[in-house]
């Protein structure tokens, strides 16, 4: 049953691992392995929002019925459960983060904001209260020993990898860190649970922005900053008004659909957002093309490599060939879909070398 390597060494008796669960199947399964190493093994949970039919519903994480599925986890494996209040700083660094970034015209990637605060430097700052020897998450990446410390790799299933997610992980961080199920396809967890009699075997996986019950982030954003709301003009990149607009946070950079825009030769692609005169300025796919990103708040885990490497704009997009000189990325060919707000995270090959986020875009033109 012990498929997963906690790399504390042969012998995990005296050891303590501290379990991030989240209520479900993947952080539920790490516990179980966690315990079966003979390791002592305890369960926390941060309690980040508590709100509506976000309790109750399948796809949430982190919330009323999840917290009760890590408890219930917890008593049949027969390891401790704590859980700790963090709502108003999930609030603070997560939810109004991500009110803020859509009401400047940006796409926030609030997973990565809640990697960021709550679950890693509070999650951190528990299992070291409470004597771990590491603490242990659900992630689906993977921890390598390299040859000057511990190295963030992408998972061995590429479906379910999460390291474009992690990029801001430190090196202080990733070195108390294990991720045991980067090494396992996600059918195997699901057995691995249904073989332990654990309750949470088919429970959905959670959705990206689980503070969002229905979806609907617009909607979200006028409850918390109804100045959002405020409609403009849609024109195209000579300033020729094409159309209006119902609110800035209805729309994002790509996107094609809900422009409600007729007679045009050709199909329009919101190019860019500008929060300042409330404009939507759109154009044709072309337009979309981006050379180069200049990113903050930029993270570095490659030491001193200087190698070939690719990046990746998007969670979903394909790692593309790309340079970085500490502070701009420079992609070897026309990238599309590029947005402020989101990030870029840097390979070397499956090795994550850092990354940071995307302050604004030179089209291809103007960077070639």
């Amino acid at each position: 049953m012990n498929e997963a390597d906690f790399q504390l060494g042969a012998d995990l008796a005296g050891k303590r691992i501290v379990v991030a669960m989240s209520g479900g199947v993947d952080s539920s399964v790490v516990a179980a392995l966690a315990a079966r190493t003979g390791a002592e093994t305890i369960g926390i949970t941060l309690q980040l929002y508590d709100h509506g039919e976000a309790v109750g519903r399948a796809g949430s994480c982190c919330a009323g019925r999840d917290i009760r599925d890590a408890r219930s986890v917890c008593d049949r494996l027969g390891i401790a459960h704590y859980v700790f209040d963090h709502e108003s700083r999930f609030r603070d660094q997560v939810i109004d983060r991500f009110a803020d970034d859509y009401l400047a015209g940006r796409t926030p990637i609030p997973c990565i904001q809640c990697n960021m605060g709550p679950k890693f430097t509070d999650l951190l700052a528990a299992a070291r209260d409470l004597g771990a020897d590491c603490l242990a998450t659900g992630h689906y990446v993977r921890r390598v020993e390299g040859p000057v410390g511990a190295e963030l790799h992408r998972a061995f299933d590429p479906a379910r990898d999460q390291s474009y997610f992690l990029f801001a992980t430190t090196q202080e961080q990733l070195d108390y860190l294990r991720f045991p199920l980067g090494g396992l396809p996600k059918p195997r967890v699901r057995e691995i649970a249904a073989e332990l009699g654990l309750g949470v075997a088919g429970k959905p996986d959670s959705q990206d922005i689980c503070f969002v019950p229905d979806g609907d982030y617009a909607s979200l954003v006028k409850k918390l900053r109804p100045e959002a709301d405020t409609r403009g003009e849609i024109v195209d990149e000579t300033g020729r008004v094409l159309g209006r607009h119902r609110g800035l946070i209805h729309f994002t950079v790509g996107q094609r659909r809900g422009l409600e825009i007729g007679g045009t030769p050709e199909p329009l692609y919101v190019i860019r957002l500008e929060a300042a005169t409330k404009r939507v300025i759109v154009g044709p796919k072309a337009a979309l093309a981006v050379g180069a990103a200049r990113l903050s708040g930029v993270n570095w885990l490659g030491g001193d490599y200087t190698g070939p490497m690719t990046a990746k704009v998007r969670s979903l997009a394909k790692p593309v060939a790309a340079r970085f000189d500490g502070a701009r990325v420079s992609f070897d060919a026309p990238e599309y879909g590029v947005a402020p707000g989101q990030a870029t995270v840097l390979y070397a090959g499956d090795r994550v070398l850092g990354g940071g986020w995307i302050e604004e875009t030179e089209g291809a033109l103007v960077a070639a």
